[in-house]
């Protein structure tokens, strides 16, 4: 049996459930998953099913001495194999000095990650996302003698991609979720074979006809935008208070509800409290992912205006439930938004733009069933979770599965780590 280390930064996570279904698919397929994450999380956050993952998950925190000293001694005693990526990090690249100190630990990180996989008789290591559990998947590997693969989506791509190119060189293959991502690939990394770029979309699931509100756009009740997201400054929800301000300076009238938590609640309270915006605006909080699909159904626009994205799984969730969208024109946003056909664009920072474009959506609720409906059967064609996970259990098949190493090989190999 195929046995795969799948390891993220953190893992469960209510806002990745695509991580689970992807682990659970590989399952599915006769594929042996280990769940792994750098860092720990509180289970008593999480609900049931990703509890039980939670349990089942291999953490490296909390770091243990015994580990950490076999770590050392791997890296002292077989630095030549990773002799070349030691100097990568320390003589070459342009990355800052702090960049490289961290990965010189994360460096650690991976021996470590070595230690913890030494008798699991693991064929393959696979890295979701290209932050820093993707070095440490490199290292592991390349210690253990164990091929690694990553996963791309946006700002691990786009923002954060220290030692990326080094990455990308060395992972067997990579899975990226955009056309865009891969063209961005080959042009910022020419040396990297292209062949072993592989998109691989993501997907959600199109609720039948049945289930879908019948809500009338006829009725007096204000307009209700809502967006969907992490509260971090990538998400750039100043832009989207500021488009509110200047709708209600126009006399439109609407309501906005802002359904995330993080980091920058307080300032975006601050700036509520600025604009006088209390009484149009709602901070939701955190809300689970089932309860969205009620948030969904009261919405008549469902907007996004972050500054980076990969291809956002909040986009394609409202479009299925046959809700219009309205996002940046960046990354691989276009890909699934097809402006004027299956939702509305606009140019990225273009505040006025924005207010004008919401201002004609919700002046014409009642006219756009031909979008709604175009938006649900390109999510159902092109983004449909069913479809693109069989995809990638026929990828990790045909790229894992067919080249496992026997027994022999690979204890050869951990045994001297």
């Amino acid at each position: 049996m195929t046995t795969i280390a799948y390891i993220t930064v953190q893992f469960p996570s209510p806002v990745e459930w695509y991580v689970v279904e992807e682990i659970r698919e590989l399952r599915r397929r006769g594929v042996r998953v280990i769940p792994c994450s750098v860092r720990r999380v509180n289970e008593r956050t999480l609900g049931p099913g990703l509890r039980e993952f939670a349990q089942e998950t291999t953490y490296l925190e909390p770091l243990r001495l015994g580990r950490v000293l076999d770590a050392v001694w791997g890296c002292l005693t077989h630095a030549s194999r990773i002799g070349d990526l030691l100097k990568r990090i320390v003589l070459q690249g342009n990355e800052p000095v702090l960049k490289r100190m961290c990965a010189l630990v994360h460096t650690l990180l991976g021996a470590y990650f070595g230690v913890l996989l030494r008798d699991c008789g693991v064929d393959h290591i696979h890295a979701h996302h290209g932050y820093f559990a993707s070095w440490i998947a490199l290292i592991a590997g390349r210690l253990s003698g164990i091929p690694y693969s990553l996963t791309l989506h946006g700002s691990d791509l786009l923002v954060h991609a220290a030692y990326l190119d080094t990455k990308l060189a060395e992972c067997k293959f990579c899975l990226t979720v955009s056309e865009f991502n891969r063209r961005h690939i080959a042009a910022h990394y020419p040396e990297v074979d292209l062949a072993k770029v592989r998109v691989q979309r993501l997907g959600v699931e199109t609720p039948a006809d049945t289930v879908l509100s019948r809500k009338s756009y006829e009725s007096q009740a204000p307009p209700l935008l809502l967006t969907v997201g992490r509260l971090h400054p990538v998400k750039n929800h100043v832009f989207l208070l500021q488009s509110c301000f200047l709708l209600r300076e126009c006399g439109i009238p609407f309501r906005c509800w802002i359904a995330g938590e993080g980091p920058e609640r307080r300032r975006l309270e601050f700036f509520m409290n600025e604009l006088k915006l209390n009484d149009q605006v709602t901070l939701l909080g955190h809300v689970p992912r089932r309860e969205l699909f009620e948030y969904y159904a009261e919405a008549d626009l469902v907007v996004l205006t972050s500054h980076s994205e990969g291809v956002p799984l909040v986009l394609m969730e409202a479009m299925a439930f046959g809700k219009v969208v309205l996002a940046p024109d960046i990354t691989g946003i276009p890909e699934l938004v097809a402006d004027g056909k299956t939702g509305f664009l606009y140019k990225p920072g273009a505040l006025e733009e924005f207010v004008w474009r919401a201002q004609q959506i919700f002046g014409s609720l009642g006219a756009l069933d031909t979008v709604r409906r175009a938006a649900r059967q390109h999510v159902r064609m092109h983004f449909n979770q069913r479809k693109n996970l069989e995809r990638l259990g026929d990828l990790f098949l045909e790229q894992v599965a067919g080249a496992e190493r026997s027994p022999a090989d690979e204890n050869l190999v951990l045994q001297q780590i």
